[in-house]
């Protein structure tokens, strides 16, 4: 099965980077405003979603799906579930990050969404790539500098963090106090991170040149 890469317009400064994660059989769609992406990222859209507030209809030979201004969906998540709708288990979502930070929120909640649907999700912008932790344990390299774990969805119990600088065992993160910020992989080594019940947000902070 294809991934699917569901674009947005919020700002992308390093092209080159955000490159470097595609592959040559995604399947690309473009929201809106993320259309002003497609010659930095040099791809051209399977499928074009959007209300055509922030940007104009191209009118390309390409499937376009004109929504409506006057919606509960963004078009982000519009376009998530009709990915989800043609059968795509697997997302990398990018432009959705920065700008308007209500824009930023609602798109780091449909990470949440697509979790719960069984469905892996990474959120990639200029300096982070974001995904969701729970039972599944996740690995990070120590090519990363930073990582980060952040409550966004209730209480979280049994955070366990192996091979960092800060390591937790059977630990608890509420939303109310966020401690987990800015740990570091032990040099050598690869940290690994579980949440026994409940989710967090896994922010792997990318090195500054890579």
């Amino acid at each position: 099965m294809r991934r699917c890469v569901i674009i947005g317009g919020a700002d992308i400064g390093r092209y080159r980077r955000i490159r470097a994660h595609l592959q040559r059989d995604d399947f690309y769609i473009c929201c809106d405003s993320g259309l002003k992406h497609r010659e930095g990222l040099g791809i051209a859209p399977d499928l074009i979603v959007g209300d055509f507030d922030s940007h104009a209809n191209p009118h390309l030979p390409v499937e376009t799906m004109v929504l409506p201004r006057e919606k509960d969906d963004t078009d982000t998540v519009f376009a998530a579930k009709e990915a989800l709708a043609r059968g795509f288990r697997q997302f990398l979502l990018l432009g959705v990050t920065g700008g308007r930070l209500d824009h930023t929120l609602g798109n780091l909640s449909l990470l949440l969404m697509l979790h719960a649907r069984g469905v892996p999700a990474v959120a990639l912008d200029d300096y982070s790539e974001m995904q969701i932790v729970a039972d599944k344990p996740v690995l990070v390299e120590d090519r990363y500098p930073f990582f980060s774990l952040l409550n966004i969805s209730g209480l979280a119990r049994g955070v366990t963090i192996r091979n960092a600088k800060y390591p937790l065992l059977n630990a608890e993160i509420t939303c109310e106090y966020q401690y987990g910020i800015s740990n570091e992989v032990l040099p050598g080594q690869t940290a690994e991170v579980s949440v026994r019940e409940g989710r967090l947000l896994l922010i792997k902070v990318l090195p500054e040149y890579d």
